[in-house]
C-alpha cells in the first residue's frame, strides 16, 4: 500500500488526480476501521492531515466556509453560534478522542447514510464545496448524495470545505442510539428554522439509502401560525410526516418499523424544542 501526503491543497489535488485510487484520510475514524477489520485494502492512500487549508473556517458571503478537515470538537467550540445544528450534531460524534480526529469531510466522503453531520447540512441548506486540479464546483447538500455510500464525487476529486448559512432561526439535532457515546445511529434528525421565510428544512439519517428530508413535513410546517404557540397536534402531525419520508430497513442496529416510529417522535420533539425557541426569542440570531 502507497503512502501519499501532500502538504498543501495544489500537491493533494495532483496527488489524486495521479492516483485516482487512492482514498483519502484525515481524522481515519472511517478509514482505518475498515483497515483495521480488513474489510478495504486500498492502493493507496492520501493522508490530508498536513494540509492547512482543509483545517481552517472562515466567514464568508452569507455564512461560513467550513474546511473538509476541521474536526467536530472545533465545530463545537467555535462554530455553535455559526452553525448550530452541525455543532449539535458535532457533539454526538463518537468519544471525545473521535471528535477530535473525526471531520464533517470525513463523513460526506464516506457517504453513509447514517452519517451525523448529514442531516444537519441537508436542513440548513448547506453546500459543498469540490475540487481537482481541473477546478472547483459547488453542489448542494441535498443533491450530494447519490446512494449507499457514493456520492457526486469523481475518482479525482476531493472534498474541500462546506457553506453552511448563517442561521435565520433555531436549528436542532436529535438522534437514537444504543449509548450515548461511540455509537453508529439508529436514526437522526435535523432541523432549521427560517423565521424570516417561515419555513423550516429537515434532513432525516439512518432511515435511507441516503440522507433523506421530509418534504411534506417542511410544507406543513411553513403553513403553520408562526405567531402563535405550536400546537400539540400539529407536533405530532409533523412527526408523522417526518416518519412517512423515511425509507428504512431492518438491520442489526434497528428495525425499519421502530425507526419509523422514533423519527417520529424526534420531528415532533425537535419543531417543539425549535417552536419555542422561536417563540421566546431565544434563538441566538448571527447578524
Amino acid at each position: 500500500m502507497d503512502f501519499l501526503r501532500p502538504t498543501s491543497l495544489a500537491e493533494a489535488l495532483a496527488a489524486k488526480a495521479e492516483r485516482p485510487d487512492a482514498v483519502p484520510i484525515a481524522g481515519g475514524t472511517d478509514v482505518m476501521v475498515e483497515l483495521n477489520f480488513d474489510k478495504r485494502r486500498p492502493a493507496a492512500l492520501l493522508d490530508l492531515s498536513a494540509v492547512p487549508e482543509l483545517s481552517t473556517w472562515d466567514d464568508e458571503a452569507g455564512g461560513t466556509r467550513i474546511g473538509a478537515a476541521l474536526p467536530y470538537a472545533r465545530i463545537i467550540t467555535e462554530l455553535a453560534e455559526r452553525a448550530p445544528g452541525l455543532a449539535a450534531a458535532a457533539r454526538t460524534v463518537g468519544s471525545p478522542q473521535i471528535r477530535n480526529r473525526g471531520s464533517v469531510g470525513g463523513n460526506l466522503g464516506s457517504a453513509s447514510p447514517a452519517g451525523d453531520a448529514h442531516p444537519p447540512l441537508l436542513a440548513d441548506g448547506s453546500t459543498v464545496r469540490i475540487a481537482s486540479v481541473s477546478g472547483e464546483r459547488e453542489v448542494a447538500a441535498r443533491e450530494f448524495f447519490t446512494g449507499p455510500k457514493k456520492s457526486v464525487l469523481a475518482p479525482d476529486e476531493l472534498v474541500v470545505s462546506v457553506g453552511v448559512p448563517r442561521p435565520r432561526g433555531p436549528q436542532q439535532f436529535a438522534k437514537v442510539g444504543t449509548r450515548n457515546a461511540m455509537v453508529i445511529a439508529v436514526c437522526s434528525f435535523g432541523l432549521a428554522l427560517d423565521v424570516s421565510a417561515r419555513t423550516v428544512g429537515t434532513g432525516i439519517g439512518s432511515a435511507g439509502p441516503t440522507p433523506l428530508r421530509a418534504v411534506e413535513a417542511e410544507e406543513f410546517a411553513a403553513s403553520l401560525d408562526w405567531d402563535a404557540d405550536l400546537p400539540e397536534a400539529a407536533a405530532r402531525r409533523f412527526g408523522e410526516l417526518v416518519a412517512a419520508a423515511a425509507r428504512p430497513i431492518d438491520d442489526v442496529r434497528g428495525s425499519a418499523a421502530y425507526r419509523r416510529h422514533a423519527l417520529g417522535v424526534l420531528g415532533k420533539r425537535t419543531l417543539g424544542w425549535a417552536w419555542a425557541e422561536h417563540r421566546g426569542g431565544r434563538w441566538p440570531g448571527c447578524a
